[in-house]
This record gives C-alpha cells, structure tokens and sequence, in this order.
C-alpha cells in the first residue's frame, strides 16, 4: 500500500515540475537556469518513478488487473 502512495506523489511532483518549468519558460527572463533546473528535477523524478514502479513488480506488489492478461 505504501508503494502506490509513493507513486502517486511522485505523480504530483512531476506534474508540479512540469507547470513550474512551463512558468519558468514563460516568465523567466533573467536567464538564470532554472527551466533546467526543473526539467532536471522532472528527469530526476521520473527515473525515480520507473525505478518504483519496476521494483514493485518484480516484487510481487504491483500486478496487472486487466482482464485479458489472465
């Protein structure tokens, strides 16, 4: 249970990232890098998530549901 809580705010710091880059590209004017700070973060974060999300799998926590996988 606690391994989908962690996915789902990931879920929400990468979408955070993502508005914050899109802020930054469109207001930021001095230069001062942080479009690429946020998209460093959003890499960073989505790594993590894959990270997550394979390791629940192979650990037995995670599985599909879909009907015609069984």
């Amino acid at each position: 249970m606690w391994l989908k809580l962690v996915i789902v705010i990931l879920l929400a710091l990468i979408l955070i990232s993502l508005f914050s880059g899109l802020f930054f590209l469109m207001k930021d004017t001095g230069g001062r890098g942080r479009l690429v700070t946020a998209l460093s973060v959003r890499i960073g974060l989505t790594v993590l998530l894959m990270a997550l999300i394979a390791w629940g799998f192979w650990a037995g926590q995670l599985a599909w549901h879909a009907p015609w996988l069984q």
